[in-house]
């Protein structure tokens, strides 16, 4: 809770955005690809089977649309970087979308929930435009994790850069905001068990973790994919039970008297 509060304190819109740049700028390099790639396979296994009109990926990443593999037409990439030459279609804030509520059938947060000052009110944003039983796809950064060990150890000792000065978001902080938006989870996977090295000869000889990590170790992965439907609670009406009143009034006796008087005459 502490390096949320200090988060909130310290990083301004202006840092947010330069630290999306540098991020952009990461991916570009040997690890930076190698991560890339395997978030594009895990995207392209999900992305085909969620329907719909209207996706968002909110948070510009790298050049190539990591919304490419989605079947859903209508397609919007939204980021609040401006000048940067970048394929962006909207400039808005995560915390706060131009968009009409219930409008959207699927929403892609590449790494967004990371770098910014309050991830649950981004998550509070993408339930209200959230069409019943849409999706959201998050991508993050495992804090229980070979990389979550590197991030926190570089933190430790000096100022460091994207991706390592991020907050990294475990998925069962995750999972629990979004549990209490009301949101289902459907899908998740950690992947990318390789340590965060830069050489490339390095990474190709530690390839077989990749294999020993699926099997023996499931969900310490640098980095995860998680999916989640928003459920809708229908209120079922209930049918009264009527039942019929009791009788208290039951048949009418004749006055003693007025049966003396009939007798006598």
């Amino acid at each position: 809770m502490s390096n949320m509060k200090h988060r909130d304190n310290a990083l301004k819109r202006v840092e947010i955005n330069e630290i999306r740049r540098t991020l952009r700028r990461w991916y570009k390099s040997s690890l930076g690809r190698n991560l890339l790639e395997q978030e594009s396979e895990q995207l392209d296994a999900v992305l085909n089977t969620l329907f719909g009109y209207h996706a968002v990926q909110v948070g510009f990443l790298v050049g190539n649309d990591l919304l490419a593999s989605s079947r859903i037409p209508h397609q919007i990439i939204m980021d609040p970087a401006r000048g940067d030459d970048l394929p962006i279609h909207l400039f808005a804030y995560p915390d706060a979308l131009p968009i009409q509520s219930d409008m959207i059938d699927m929403v892609i947060l590449p790494h967004t929930l990371e770098f910014e000052r309050a991830p649950h009110e981004i998550l509070r944003e993408v339930d209200r435009v959230l069409i019943p039983e849409g999706h959201v796809v998050i991508l993050g950064f495992n804090p229980w994790s070979m990389w979550g060990l590197v991030a926190w150890f570089r933190r430790k000792i000096k100022k460091t850069n994207p991706p390592w000065c991020g907050c990294f978001l475990s998925l069962l902080r995750i999972k629990d905001w979004l549990a209490l938006l009301g949101f289902e989870v459907i899908h998740e996977q950690t992947f990318f068990f390789r340590p965060p090295v830069k050489q490339v000869r390095i990474m190709k000889r530690l390839s077989f973790m990749e294999r020993l990590g699926q099997r023996y170790w499931k969900g310490l992965g640098g980095a995860y994919v998680l999916v989640a439907r928003k459920r809708v609670t229908t209120l079922t009406p209930i049918k009264p039970n009527w039942r019929s009143r009791r009788s208290f009034v039951g048949k009418l006796v004749e006055p003693a008297a007025s049966n003396r008087n009939l007798r006598e005459k």
